[in-house]
């Protein structure tokens, strides 16, 4: 099956895909352009490389490391996109429905969290940012 939509097509369909939607559209992608799926266990490696940019981009933009020049023009959304990519490979390798496992994550985690964090006195208020911005300091001076 060729793909032949055109950009407002393919943007229509990504804003109203479900889940199940993405995952046998990655399923005709790979077998129309990818051949075949990559073995588990490299769809494995190539997550955990995928989450790993993510990280990179995260830890330079937000947090503490410095960025370099080089991740000037790295996309988040799009390194998130390909980590969504390999997890609906791996789901429909393994046969797993990922809209009918995120449903039921949902049923679980609302019923074992469902006061959890609520309730959970660091998550209640807002820190101060200039109190926390202090703290840093002070440490850094040390």
């Amino acid at each position: 099956m060729a793909f032949s939509m055109n950009t407002g097509d393919l943007l229509f369909s990504i804003l109203t895909m479900t889940i199940q939607e993405a995952q046998q559209k990655v399923d005709e992608w790979i077998r129309t352009y990818g051949v075949r799926y990559f073995n588990e266990l490299t769809n494995m490696a190539i997550l955990t490389e995928e989450v790993g940019e993510v990280a990179r981009i995260i830890a330079r933009r937000y947090g503490e490391q410095s960025a370099k020049p080089s991740d000037a023009d790295k996309d988040l959304g799009d390194e998130l996109a390909d980590v969504l990519w390999v997890v609906m490979c791996l789901a429909n390798q393994t046969g797993v429905d990922l809209e009918q496992a995120l449903e039921r994550n949902f049923a679980k985690k609302t019923a074992r969290d469902h006061d959890r964090h609520r309730l959970n006195p660091k998550l209640t208020c807002e820190p101060d940012k200039t109190q926390v911005k202090m703290k840093n300091k002070l440490l850094t001076k040390k």
